[in-house]
């Protein structure tokens, strides 16, 4: 293998959404510029980037689902858009000076740990390779698209697509449209499919749980507030914070959840007046089990005369359309899925080589499942740390207040790292073992293990990978420092390089 004492950068961040922006404009106010960041795609904005589908929005406040060192008084509606997001990362990428950082076009098609060099071998469009003392994949679960396993999608003769991959050009105006999945995607644009399409057929596997979307225009006089008003964004962002955080009571103990359950029927009673239609979109599992999403227009979107709902299994795809378990075959033009992602397959498509050959995703295997010590390390892979790793992601609060989490967690690594001459550090396997059982013990009572349902939080296995099980504030505090005693140490076969000026 080659081998370098000298890296090309002190740490190669992967990939360039909430999380891989967040930690390099960190690492900047840090006074550091010896990385970089790897962008498989031709700009920045990771999911905000790839869900171009139209309604795509996000389903938690804007004044909180943002930097906390970047907040932003000008969001035009309580909940943003997709374009308005991405505008939002686009721009705090320039103001904090990050862009000439990234690299554009680049996709880590594979990374190695060198154990004798202390330095990771980064493969770039499997074409060229890099080295870094510090490996920070910053990809998050939501970028592989899930497709239902159901056969003969290859034989359907007309278009079709997963919501991740929006044909923006595609007319839908008098097509007749199969939408397969009810999830937080779909919610979205099945309204706005209902009103371009001469039909849509919805074929749905389980009902989602559905709440009022308290979204609304933030009004002029609001934004100038937060713009002048010292304190006042700050106050506001607090106020929406421990808001949610409040909810996470009822993932604890789901029966305090039913009042929710009856505000989320009473929605359906009040925007469906077809009562058959009614039935089929109660759920049968507890509020809070899959995701609880919002929505103002979906139920009125299902309830017009060219909308259909179907709870038939698939049976195939056909030349035609689909056909149900029934024997009901529905012909369509085309078929848009909005079935989710893989989000337990973290690192599938990557090969990421750690100590003795062994691939991450071996490692897991072997294990029993994608895991790592608070969501950050992964034993046996030294100087590698995960951003909105297994078990980050939240049902009730926003996950960009988890990655600044994350993210001075790394931070306080690596200058742990410097302040010890380490050259690498390792989170010991039992270190991870012991935190994973206890996460795992702390999932056992929640509505995510309790409520009756099959989510995407959980592997096929059934075991949440995906979710922290407790308070936001807690996770903070368990990353607040980088905790050296629950790793292994190793001096640096040479000294690390001194941190460049910003």
């Amino acid at each position: 293998m080659h081998t370098t004492t000298r890296p090309d950068h002190e740490i190669v961040i992967v990939g360039s959404g909430f999380a891989g922006l967040g930690m390099a404009i960190r690492l900047v106010q840090e006074g550091r510029r010896d990385f970089v960041v790897l962008e498989q795609a031709d700009s920045v904005g990771g999911t905000w980037r790839d869900n171009v589908y139209p309604g795509c929005a996000c389903d938690v406040q804007s004044h909180l689902y943002s930097f906390s060192f970047a907040q932003n008084p000008d969001w035009t509606r309580t909940f943003s858009p997709q374009s308005e997001i991405r505008a939002y990362l686009e721009r705090t990428t320039d103001r904090f000076g990050v862009r000439p950082q990234i690299r554009l076009n680049a996709r880590m098609t594979r990374a190695e740990w060198d154990d004798d060099a202390q330095l990771w071998q980064v493969e770039i469009n499997g074409e060229e390779t890099i080295t870094a003392r510090v490996l920070a994949p910053a990809l998050g679960p939501l970028n592989r698209p899930a497709y239902p396993d159901v056969p003969g999608l290859e034989d359907f003769r007309g278009k079709a697509f997963h919501s991740m991959e929006w044909d923006t050009g595609h007319d839908f105006a008098g097509e007749r449209v199969a939408v397969v999945g009810t999830g937080a995607s779909a919610i979205q644009f099945v309204p706005q499919l209902a009103r371009q399409a001469a039909r849509v057929e919805l074929f749905q596997r389980t009902p989602p749980w559905v709440l009022p979307k308290p979204d609304r225009e933030v009004p002029r006089w609001a934004r100038r507030i937060f713009r002048h008003v010292p304190g006042a964004l700050h106050a506001y962002r607090q106020s929406i914070y421990w808001r949610l955080e409040a909810r996470l009571v009822g993932f604890e103990r789901p029966r305090l959840f039913r009042f929710v359950e009856a505000l989320a029927k009473r929605h359906i009673r009040r925007q469906v007046r077809d009562p058959q239609l009614r039935r089929k979109l109660v759920p049968d599992y507890r509020i809070g089990c899959k995701r609880i999403l919002m929505s103002n227009d979906y139920y009125p979107a299902l309830d017009q005369p060219h909308v259909d709902v179907h709870t038939e299994p698939l049976e195939r795809f056909t030349t035609r359309g689909v056909l149900t378990a029934d024997g009901v075959e529905r012909p369509v033009d085309t078929i848009v899925f909005g079935t989710g992602f893989r989000a337990t397959d973290l690192y599938t498509p990557l090969a990421i080589i750690g100590r003795d050959g062994v691939d991450v995703n071996d490692a897991w295997a072997a294990g029993g499942g994608v895991e790592a010590y608070k969501g950050s390390t992964v034993a046996g892979f030294p100087n590698m740390f995960l951003l909105v790793g297994p078990n980050t992601g939240l049902g009730h609060n926003s996950m960009v207040y988890m990655i600044e989490a994350q993210i001075e967690y790394v931070l306080d690594a690596l200058r742990t790292m410097r302040e010890r001459r380490l050259g690498a550090v390792t989170v010991r396997r039992e270190a991870q073992s012991a935190f994973n059982a206890a996460l795992q013990d702390r999932l056992v009572g929640t509505v995510w293990a309790q409520g009756g349902c099959r989510s995407w939080y959980v592997d096929a296995d059934g075991t949440n990978r995906t979710l922290w099980p407790g308070h936001t504030y807690a996770f903070r505090a368990a990353t607040r420092e980088f905790d050296a005693a629950n790793y292994e140490l190793t001096p640096a076969a040479v000294p690390a390089l001194a941190p460049q000026a910003a």
